[in-house]
């Protein structure tokens, strides 16, 4: 009875560190696209560890189930798409864009027996997209095809993962598909395809920002900044030592150590992933310049209609963006 009483509270002392353990871990939610590699990286390197967090990375098959996962508050902080948090915000979800990530970088690859030369020869052909509202689905239809004089009904668009839109070119059941990286290096290693256009070339644009909510960032600020930092480290390493930051996260894209390609033989993945990676635009920041483009994206989504406000007002990008941090770290 006597150690029962010695127990109890040590137990209960026990239960109580463990429950404030659980607590003080940080989620991070990503999508196996090159545009997050900076989290990836940021994990694999040690770097949100480095700057005092104890990560788990959760990983997310798309940017609507993401976002979900912020609202609800099963995450902390995600990185994806800008338009997944005006979505929610112009809704009335409490969100917080707190940091740049990638520029867009959406690629058209084209099987070479599907007659495409141009954006414009999509015209009637079958094309393997991201879901319907998502922000390459918004820039496929109001930048990319309005630029080409096509309406989104002039071309069959399918909604699927990057990674069964690969699939889906080398089965011959597209004709075109429009792209992440390292999905457009994988196509082209491996498919007979054809890259014909590049969004990032001809209209760069703030494709992944950090997205945290407003709860979140007002109780735990501290770590949503040191996982900033981690971040911008991660980018740090990414533009500068490509090479090294592709031995850290090659595995995410590509299981096996090589990959079969049609014309060059076996293809060591580092090598595909570093190429994906130096094709890459990675920025901690937003500038004003990408904040007025984030502007134009929103007012896009509003004349498709995947975007309404209450009132019926344009929706005002700055009331969801928070800069603090990068104005603390002076960047």
């Amino acid at each position: 009875m006597k150690l029962s009483r010695l127990l109890l509270p040590a137990l209960a002392a026990f239960a109580f560190t463990t429950q404030a353990v659980a607590a003080d871990k940080f989620r991070v939610g990503y999508m196996r696209v090159m545009d997050d590699a900076q989290a990836i990286t940021a994990y694999e390197g040690g770097l949100y560890k480095k700057h005092g967090l104890d990560v788990e990375l959760v990983e997310f098959k798309s940017g609507t189930d993401l976002i979900k996962a912020i609202v609800g508050g099963q995450l902390d902080t995600g990185v994806l798409g800008f338009t997944n948090a005006a979505s929610w915000s112009s809704r009335g979800a409490d969100l917080k864009v707190v940091g740049g990530a990638q520029h867009g970088y959406h690629a058209i690859v084209v099987r070479d027996d599907a007659g495409i030369n141009e954006v414009k020869d999509l015209k009637g052909k079958t094309l393997a997209s991201q879901k319907e509202g998502s922000t390459a689905d918004t820039v496929l239809k109001g930048v990319v095809l309005t630029n080409a004089g096509l309406a989104p009904s002039d071309v069959n668009i399918m909604g699927v993962s990057p990674q069964v839109a690969v699939q889906s070119l080398v089965g011959k059941r597209v004709d075109a598909a429009f792209l992440f990286e390292p999905q457009a290096s994988i196509a082209k290693l491996i498919a007979p395809v054809t890259q014909i256009y590049e969004i990032g070339e001809v209209w760069p644009f703030p494709c992944m920002v950090v997205i945290t909510a407003g709860d979140t960032l007002k109780t735990r600020k501290d770590d949503v900044w040191k996982s900033l930092d981690a971040q911008r480290e991660a980018i740090d390493l990414l533009q500068n030592k490509p090479a090294e930051a592709a031995k850290l996260i090659a595995g995410y894209f590509v299981a096996e150590p090589t990959i079969k390609t049609l014309k060059n033989g076996e293809v060591a993945r580092e090598d595909v992933i570093q190429k994906a990676i130096e094709s890459q635009t990675f920025s901690p920041v937003l500038t004003s310049q990408e904040l007025a483009r984030m502007q134009e994206i929103a007012d896009i989504m509003q004349k498709q209609g995947s975007l309404k406000t209450r009132d019926g007002n344009p929706f005002d990008v700055s009331k969801i963006v928070d800069l603090n941090w990068q104005q603390a770290r002076k960047l």
